[in-house]
């Protein structure tokens, strides 16, 4: 069986054999815990998925919101230990074929799964192009209620290198380039829906997530992706490029996106804005 690890299209996904991935609906709601109705994500995803999916919850599963308050943003990363234990729940193993999907474009959860893997070192993993959204307009198949798998024995570690928490680091030298995922208005400083100051950090690019999608709502192609970072990030190597959004959940967006265009390499400060403007001393820029 050939291995996705970026994107995976709806057809292909439904042509592959149950017993080879696991498929993982990461069905979420933007505004996180806070919203008024937090197990919207939950009750959608008993009522129809793709069949053998499980679900993954962005707060409890693929964060660790125990630890909001730190100065480590709205979505702290999870734990190794205990992202190992959901990966155990789920029932996965070294290279199963692991498929996540979002509603549509993958800009939430989906995207935050797959690179909480790749952190892990492992690469089986990719996006389902289109979310949801695809595989209904496909007329492919859905089923109801919860999936329970056998649960495997799962121990990972995470590459620290592949992220930032300490916000120090983002004026290390050289410094990183950082690349806000963030929509302008937010970016700019002219509106802020959710966190407590308005504006970017000194110094940062805007790159907003959603122009990573075509009108159909799949991801541009690979060339084209290159081109529009390369016009957002001139000659700066992925290497050196630092992905952030308002709490470290949209930025991975951006990294799949780079990742698929083929510029490999790029980190994700993961508190972001939200754990930036946690320190009322740090410097916020505007428009």
């Amino acid at each position: 069986m050939s291995l996705h690890t970026t994107l995976i299209d709806a057809a292909t996904l439904a042509a592959m054999a149950p017993d080879e991935m696991l498929i993982v609906d990461c069905r979420a709601d933007p505004a996180g815990a806070g919203a008024a109705h937090p197990d919207k994500p939950e009750r959608e995803y008993r009522e129809a998925h793709i069949p053998g999916a499980v679900h993954a919850s962005l707060e409890r599963d693929l964060s660790d919101l125990g630890r909001t308050g730190q100065g480590l943003g709205r979505h702290p990363l999870p734990l190794e230990q205990a992202f190992s234990a959901t990966l155990g729940r789920w029932g996965w193993r070294p290279g199963l074929q692991v498929v996540a999907y979002d509603a549509g474009s993958g800009a939430l959860a989906a995207a935050r799964l797959w690179w909480l893997l790749r952190l892990a070192g492992v690469r089986e993993v990719a996006v389902l192009d289109g979310g949801f959204a695809a595989w209904r307009a496909a007329g492919l198949p859905v089923e109801a209620g919860t999936v329970q798998r056998t649960p495997t024995e799962v121990d990972l570690r995470f590459d620290a290198s592949q992220a930032i928490t300490d916000h120090a680091a983002l004026h290390a030298e050289p410094a990183p380039v950082l690349l806000d995922a963030r929509a302008a208005p937010r970016y700019r400083g002219d509106t802020e829906p959710l966190d407590r100051v308005a504006g970017h950090v000194p110094g940062a690019l805007n790159r907003p997530y959603a122009d990573n999608l075509g009108d159909d709502g799949r991801f541009k192609p690979p060339a084209q992706l290159c081109e529009e970072f390369a016009a957002v990030l001139g000659d700066t190597p992925p290497d050196k490029v630092v992905h952030m959004c308002g709490s470290g959940v949209t930025a991975c967006h951006n990294l799949l996106a780079m990742e698929y265009a083929g510029l490999h390499g790029s980190r994700l400060y993961a508190p972001s804005w939200s754990g930036w403007v946690s320190d009322p001393a740090r410097p916020v820029a505007t428009g």
